[in-house]
């Protein structure tokens, strides 16, 4: 008897499997964050590396069985191909897992790999609110130590399982550059990954947005920004150390380190990447507001100040009156905040700074 020749496949009229080849889909490298949360809405986030479109799928089961798909933004270059998407009407003190992915611009029918997340939605009534607080990310030359386990603090944080995260500023050093190796006390060698973006101070649009990529670099960051919610504000070393707006390049000492001069430019540079690689909610009065209060139940409300847009010059701060030259957060934040304070029902107002 003759033996037929045709593939198993063809003789049992299956189809054939479609194998991309690696790269072919849109990737995710940053993993996926949420954040900035209005009572039933929050923001989510991620980032690919091209031209996609965003689609979130979320439930308040994890298995995702009866998940609602909203089909997002574009994630183009002139946002560094970051999108961020408001879900709205969401349950209160409910588990929301959500599901991220990006469908290529270039062709509709190829589509990233998921990435998934979670958070809780705020209370209607009273409980106990457990949260965390801290800043400065891979500062003072300290990086991404591989050897090391990378950003442990991370996962120490998020094993604690906190209803939400506050990122106090200094969520970059953008005026550190660090070393590949840096020789500790003991004699040991702590050795960092270096990028190119953090191998100088930054000074463009895509070094101060080199910056805030290198941190998702870390799986402990990813994996944390993944199951907890975010709040976030910015310092000085997001932008340079000591920083104000009208500050001199001419009387920083590190001026020697930079090409760029204008430390409003270099601000400006900054804000933009910030609001870029985190789930931050866009104020419809002023696109580039930090400041904002963001309500976690009945219990509590977080004051986000921004203590550095609006500042007068470091001095001495012996002005006899209040002036200009003595704003520290600026008199249209301050009355905003004396306005949000008094319209505040919580039992507790936070107001987190540096």
């Amino acid at each position: 008897m003759a033996h037929s020749l045709l593939p198993d496949m063809l003789r049992e009229h299956r189809a054939p499997v479609l194998i991309r080849a690696a790269g072919a889909q849109p990737q995710m490298p940053y993993g996926v964050a949420a954040g900035d949360l209005l009572r039933d809405r929050a923001i989510v986030w991620s980032r690919t590396d091209r031209p996609a479109r965003m689609i979130v799928e979320y439930d308040t089961r994890e298995s995702l069985q009866n998940a609602r798909k909203i089909v997002g933004p574009a994630a183009l270059d002139n946002t560094d191909f970051t999108a961020r998407l408001d879900l709205t009407d969401l349950p209160a003190d409910q588990d929301i897992f959500y599901r991220v992915s990006f469908q290529d611009l270039t062709d509709l029918s190829v589509t990233s790999e998921p990435t998934t997340g979670r958070f809780h939605t705020p209370p209607v009534t009273q409980r106990d609110v457990s949260f965390l607080w801290s800043g400065d990310e891979a500062g003072q030359g300290w990086g991404i130590n591989p050897d090391w386990g990378g950003m442990r603090i991370f996962k120490s944080m998020a094993d604690l399982e906190p209803d939400f995260f506050v990122h106090s500023g200094d969520t970059i050093y953008a005026d550190v550059p660090l070393k590949a190796e840096v020789k500790l006390p003991d004699g040991t060698i702590w050795k960092n990954i270096v990028t190119e973006a953090k191998s100088k101070v930054a000074e463009s649009l895509a070094e101060y947005r080199g910056n805030f990529a290198y941190n998702y670099m870390d799986a402990n960051v990813r994996n944390f920004n993944a199951s907890v919610l975010l709040m976030m504000q910015w310092d000085d070393h997001d932008v340079l150390n000591n920083w104000y707006p009208t500050k001199s390049m001419k009387n920083d000492t590190n001026d020697a380190l930079y090409q760029v001069k204008s430390v409003a430019l270099l601000a400006s540079y900054a804000k933009r990447a910030f609001f870029e690689y985190y789930p931050l909610r866009y104020n419809a009065d002023e696109m580039e507001r930090i400041y904002r209060v963001i309500p976690y139940g009945p219990s509590l409300d977080v004051f986000m100040l921004d203590k550095r847009s609006y500042r007068g010059a470091n001095n001495p701060n012996t002005q006899p009156k209040r002036g200009p030259d003595a704003d520290f957060i600026g008199p249209t934040q301050l009355l905003w905040l004396k306005r949000a304070l008094l319209a505040s029902n919580a039992t507790w107002q936070m107001r987190p700074g540096r």
